[in-house]
């Protein structure tokens, strides 16, 4: 299967997308496009629907197939789309992926499935079997907080030789895992590697990596653009400061509660806030408290960086 250049030398920020949800089953429509058009004019390379981010495993499969042809209809192929598959049934994933292909999305991304933990071999052999059967090229997703099970430096070497797999996302925030799979992968420069959590992004970008899946992206898109690309010119100083303000928005924006969903909170309260989209959540999740909010509103009041408010 021949895939197009662009994504096989895909690089720079993609975006993994919130949801824009009315409530906890159905779509914040006229959200979704804001968002959309807010992230596309902030200049990145692609955008990544249903990751982590955008609550993927807590949505209905009738909210999910909406999201990804309302996205794929009005992305219009301006960037490259790619839709997470992840799911404890490979049926599902499959069924997914057909959809996305069928709606217009350039590629798929998969983690591990969850709740059962499969050896390396088992993995590497639900990989190769998935990509005989998908209509796209596929991503693998390295994201063992949520899934439990990591997928190791030598299955991923062996997974980059199956055809239809062509690149990797890391959620780890391990570096030495990264740095010594770049090392593994310095002959396939067709592979691209891209890191998860923004706080290593300048380091990532700075040591050779293609680029950052970055969730602050959904709010300040044009921040990370211009990290990415002051780290990939080496301009030290740029990137140092740009870096800071980074870690400001995770500090800040993420850190307003402790709960393992506060960076999705916080990232949806601060669109709120800025005229984008609905803070809605997928349940189990609730919205911040008052003084949670207080935080984020006043980081916004305070950011060197403005957020344009989008009607």
């Amino acid at each position: 299967m021949a895939y197009p250049k662009s994504l096989l030398q895909l690089n720079g920020i993609v975006p993994p997308m919130v949801t824009p949800l009315a409530d906890y089953d159905s779509l914040d429509i006229t959200g979704l496009e804001k968002l959309i058009e807010h992230i596309i004019a902030g200049g990145v390379n692609g955008l990544f629907i249903l990751g982590t981010t955008g609550e993927a495993a807590a949505l209905g499969y009738q909210l999910r197939r909406e999201l990804i042809e309302r996205t794929c209809q009005q992305v219009n192929s301006r960037i490259p789309v790619l839709v997470g598959i992840t799911d404890t049934s490979y049926t599902e994933s499959v069924r997914l992926a057909e959809h996305a292909a069928q709606k217009g999305a350039q590629a798929l991304v998969i983690a591990p499935p969850y709740y059962y933990t499969a050896s390396q071999d088992e993995l590497l052999g639900y990989f190769e079997q998935l990509a005989k059967e998908l209509p796209l090229p596929l991503f693998l997703y390295n994201m063992p907080g949520c899934t439990k099970m990591k997928i190791e430096r030598e299955t991923v070497r062996q997974a980059a030789n199956i055809p239809g797999i062509i690149g990797l996302k890391d959620s780890s925030a391990d570096m030495m895992y990264l740095q010594k799979l770049r090392q593994m992968m310095a002959n396939r420069p067709d592979f691209p590697l891209f890191i998860g959590p923004e706080e290593l992004l300048a380091e990532f970008i700075l040591m050779g990596g293609n680029g950052g899946i970055s969730a602050g992206a959904n709010l300040f898109p044009e921040l990370y653009v211009n990290l990415y690309n002051a780290a990939k010119a080496g301009d030290a100083a740029a990137t140092r400061e740009l870096q800071k303000k980074v870690i400001q928005i995770s500090n800040n924006i993420y850190g307003a509660t402790q709960h393992g969903s506060s960076c999705i909170k916080g990232l949806k309260y601060a669109l709120c806030i800025s005229g984008i989209c609905s803070d809605q959540l997928a349940k189990p999740f609730h919205q911040l408290s008052q003084s949670e909010q207080k935080i984020i509103e006043h980081f916004l009041a305070e950011m060197p960086v403005v957020v344009a408010k989008r009607s």
